[in-house]
């Protein structure tokens, strides 16, 4: 386990943490939350051993392995995808070029009855054992499935790591990280970059992941799906709940309550005895007794409430002016980059007060399609027309970073405001939790979150009638984005919305348009819609199908040009090897079937709460484990079966 005993860190006058504690069990899943600034990250790096605090210490036992996944990091170059994911297997890897060294070096030798030659072979069957250990025989096959999983083409894994963006190569590293298998795997903000069905693939990857995980997001549906355990960090302290986020508040408010329950009715109490202690003072006969109630009284234990940050933006979208029935009308819009084709030939209408999510994987032209509407970046080809009396917002991904760093908050707002609402900056940025003399601090000194903020508060200084927002919830903390999610809800103009958050978006839009193989697919209905429609709890269908339609893999057949008769031995073996698949198949097929039992246990109402609930849970999660195991196997002997018959 982890142990976090007494971590101090102070910057300034400002106490970041203040000797918090807490435990990390081998298999916990634990969800790290509070507000921009409140010290997360800066928990997690000292949990990683890169960052020192000021005082106290992180232990864990000396034979566990940790990975971290930073928000940010930079990438050798020169290797491609599939090369640098290896380095996973760094060991395996050297292993199989000591395993070639000495399997050609048997070839050469006819010393066989010496002992150099059975050192030899010893040698080379505990390689080939740690090699199997290490995951070295399937080390290719998972690679390549974690690597699309989280979003790359097979097309993709033959490229150069210098050709994607942060994004993308945060990808790799994350990759590399779920490969390795740590037993304690530390998550920065690891859905920043992923778009919806990568996002999916993840939570499912990390639901059965045998040891302990702990991540930072600000993605609630993730930190549901995956979490089982909620550690908030608020003012310098730490506050545990065993539960997923959407239980964890709830029993935040209801502890609260409690609290403030019970301090009330305490401070009555003191009130009381404090009155009485009064009147006894002021006879001589009672004043000892007075005494004695007043010590009593100095050692009672005061009930204290847990300081609570309740700092909020006030966000308000402007009334939208009335615009014309049909706000945009694109056709036979095409999007070219050189060779590279992202959009090819897409229609879109929206007609006012509609309200539309652009969802579909990272490059397939969503953000593309938004600059063009707004007319940030032309058409290769096809007509967009803006109704009549249409007037934008925008809103683009990277707009907290556009604003100049050298300029005050105040200056900011200037240069982004027209003249008759100059004297009502101030009071905006306060709305936007900028008070006082915060506007004349300078951009450069504002974290990402409060970057965001004040994009948000500039783009609020003129009004629009069509709103185009570009993953709005970048940097900012769960309460902002809800706060922002409700102005969206009562604004009444016609609304566009690019992001991966189905949290956000759910509720939020009545179309959803998905974008995939260069072309636009309309939907009726939100984001949630959207997804039963197409019946996936995961949209990277190729690692869900397996469990969820409860089929086992199809057999192989592998044809197999003849060169000669294969002898009694190899025959022998062959079938040796087409026994181990069948086996490591029918495997598979009776763990879904009892994971299925399971799933129609859990779905009855009377489940959750009853005497059985903690032993099936147990149980589920076990058989889920060991199809994953299952699965591993079959896909190895499938491919030993195949060189097998390559071979012969």
């Amino acid at each position: 386990m982890i142990n976090v005993a007494n971590v101090f860190v102070k910057y300034g006058d400002r106490v970041l943490l203040d000797s918090v504690n807490f435990v990390i069990q081998n298999t916990d899943k634990v969800g790290l939350v509070g507000r921009n600034g409140a010290g997360k990250s800066t928990l997690l790096k000292i949990m990683a051993g890169e960052i020192t605090p000021h005082g106290g210490n992180v232990t864990m036992p000396k034979e566990s392995t940790l990975g971290f996944l930073h928000q940010e990091m930079f990438l050798p170059k020169g290797k491609t995808v599939l090369e640098e994911t290896l380095t996973a297997f760094n060991e395996a890897v050297e292993i199989e070029k000591k395993i070639e060294e000495i399997n050609k070096e048997m070839g050469e030798r006819t010393d066989y009855e010496s002992d150099a030659y059975s050192t030899l072979i010893e040698d080379f069957s505990e390689l080939n054992d740690r090699f199997a250990v290490l995951g070295g025989i399937t080390m290719g096959v998972d690679a390549e499935r974690i690597l699309k999983g989280l979003g790359f083409k097979h097309s993709d894994l033959s490229r150069l790591t210098d050709e994607f963006s942060g994004g993308w190569q945060m990808r790799i590293e994350l990759a590399k990280l779920l490969l390795q298998k740590p037993d304690y795997l530390l998550l920065d903000e690891p859905t920043n970059h992923l778009d919806i069905e990568s996002i999916i693939w993840l939570e499912h990857f990390l639901k059965t992941y045998p040891s302990a995980v702990i991540t930072i997001s600000h993605d609630k549906q993730f930190l549901d799906n995956v979490t089982k355990r909620t550690v908030e960090v608020e003012l310098g302290n730490v506050f545990e709940y065993k539960a997923a986020y959407s239980k964890f508040v709830q029993l935040r408010q209801e502890r609260r309550e409690k609290q403030k329950s019970t301090f009330q009715n305490q401070q009555k109490v003191i009130a009381e005895k404090e009155r009485t202690i009064a009147r006894f003072m002021a006879k001589a006969n009672k004043t000892k007794m007075a005494q004695s109630m007043q010590k009593a009284l100095d050692k009672m234990e005061r009930v204290v409430i847990d300081s609570e940050d309740k700092a909020a933006m006030n966000l308000r979208f402007p009334p939208a002016p009335r615009s014309g029935q049909i706000v945009v009308d694109g056709q036979r819009v095409k999007k070219h980059y050189g060779d590279l084709h992202v959009l090819e030939g897409v229609d879109i209408k929206l007609d006012r007060g509609d309200r539309v999510a652009f969802v579909g994987q990272n490059g397939q032209g969503k953000t593309t399609l938004a600059k063009i509407l707004v007319n940030k970046l032309p058409a290769t080809a096809g007509d967009i027309t803006l109704g009549h009396n249409v007037s934008v917002g925008y809103y683009a991904q990277d707009q907290s970073d556009t604003l100049h760093p050298d300029s005050t908050l105040l200056q900011t707002m200037e240069n982004a405001s027209p003249p008759e609402m100059r004297t009502r900056l101030r009071n905006i940025l306060g709305a936007f939790m900028f008070s006082g003399e915060d506007a004349d601090k300078k951009v450069s000194v504002l974290s990402g979150g409060e970057r965001a903020r004040l994009a948000l508060a500039c783009m609020l200084l003129r009004p629009f009638n069509l709103l185009v927002l570009d993953e709005p919830t970048n940097h900012l903390d769960m309460i902002s984005k809800d706060v922002l999610k409700q102005a969206l809800i009562e604004y009444d103009g016609t609304l566009i919305v690019v992001s991966h958050d189905r949290d956000f978006l759910g509720n939020l839009t009545s179309r959803t348009i998905e974008f995939r193989d260069k072309q636009l697919f309309d939907h009726i209905g939100d984001v949630n819609v959207f997804l039963e429609k197409r019946e996936m709890e995961n949209m990277r269908q190729v690692e869900l199908e397996k469990s969820k339609h409860k089929t086992a893999p199809k057999k192989v057949e592998v044809k197999v040009e003849e060169k000669r008769e294969l002898t009694f031995e190899e025959k022998k073996e062959r079938k040796r090897l087409q026994r181990t698949a069948q086996n490591a198949e029918n495997k598979i097929s009776q763990l879904e079937e009892k994971i299925e039992q399971f799933e129609l246990e859990m779905a009855k109402v009377d489940f959750y709460g009853s005497s059985r609930e903690q032993k099936v849970m147990a149980d589920y999660d076990a058989k889920k484990t060991a199809l994953d195991t299952a699965m591993e196997a079959w896909e190895a002997a499938v491919m030993v079966l195949e060189e097998f018959d390559e071979a012969h």
